[in-house]
């Protein structure tokens, strides 16, 4: 069950401008633990710049941003991975010319000293904490020396994600985790979702697949032109309506108020 005592991240009056395009609007929205929150929209609504904003890409111009209940400010993104805010993006930062755990262990690399001299990677440590991560969250892959360009679309997607687990993310964004999947590797993403969500893990999915979106989460937000205009518990509606918020053929919860 989803803890809806306190959210672990939210955001409140969030405004972002590119000179006279306002492309985040007055923006408010709540994640809890282990909720997964689809992230709706057409183009140009404004959710890349959102989860930009959420994880230190973009600075608000506006609004603030809550974590575990107290204020905080993200001014980069490795402070926003330093409080356990993670984002995958589509094209995952993977090194496809490095093995499985040196992707693991990408710009973290552990170290020894070898002759109590010199310090060099310690291989073997990393090869044995990605099993873990990997064992943990029952991904299987060929094997973790071989080099991320040989892994298949879902199996990439399953080490970016295993990184972040492994370096305590405690608050998941995934942009398009299953765009360009065949229909098996979707699955095996979207069943890999479902076990973070399990473990407490909270994710915002940003997809134009509804049918994926409808799938794992629990409620939808959807935002049109920089604005919230409608948010819904998944099992409470249907992806027409959802389809007719995203374009605009059905009124939005907050149209009234954003025309006032």
């Amino acid at each position: 069950m989803v803890d809806k005592k306190e959210p672990l991240l939210e955001v409140k009056r969030i405004t972002k401008k590119f000179g006279g395009l306002t492309a985040v609007d007055n923006m408010d929205m709540q994640i809890f633990p282990g909720e997964v929150v689809g992230l709706l929209g057409d183009n140009g609504a404004g959710k890349s710049t959102l989860i930009k904003v959420i994880s230190g890409v973009y600075h608000a111009d506006a609004g603030e941003i809550f974590f575990k209940g107290k204020p905080v400010r993200i001014g980069n993104p490795m402070e926003a991975l330093k409080i356990g805010i993670e984002t995958i993006y589509q094209d995952l930062a993977l090194a496809e010319n490095l093995n499985v755990y040196s992707n693991i262990f990408l710009g973290r690399e552990m170290l020894k000293k070898f002759l109590g001299l010199i310090k060099v990677l310690d291989h073997e440590y990393m090869l044995n904490e990605s099993k873990k991560v990997l064992d943990q969250l029952e991904i299987e892959v060929p094997s973790l020396r071989n080099k991320i360009r040989t892994l298949s679309g879902g199996q990439r997607q399953a080490v970016a994600i295993s990184r972040s687990i492994y370096w305590d993310a405690k608050f998941l964004i995934m942009d398009e985790p299953t765009a360009a999947l065949g229909v098996v590797e979707q699955k095996k993403v979207l069943d890999l979702v479902r076990k973070l969500s399990s473990q407490g893990v909270p994710i915002i999915i940003i997809s134009h697949q509804l049918h994926d979106v409808f799938s794992v989460a629990d409620r939808l937000v959807i935002m049109r032109r920089g604005k919230k205009i409608a948010e819904r518990i998944t099992a409470k509606t249907t992806p027409d309506e959802v389809v007719g918020l995203i374009v605009g053929t059905l009124p939005g919860d907050y149209d009234n108020i954003n025309n006032n």
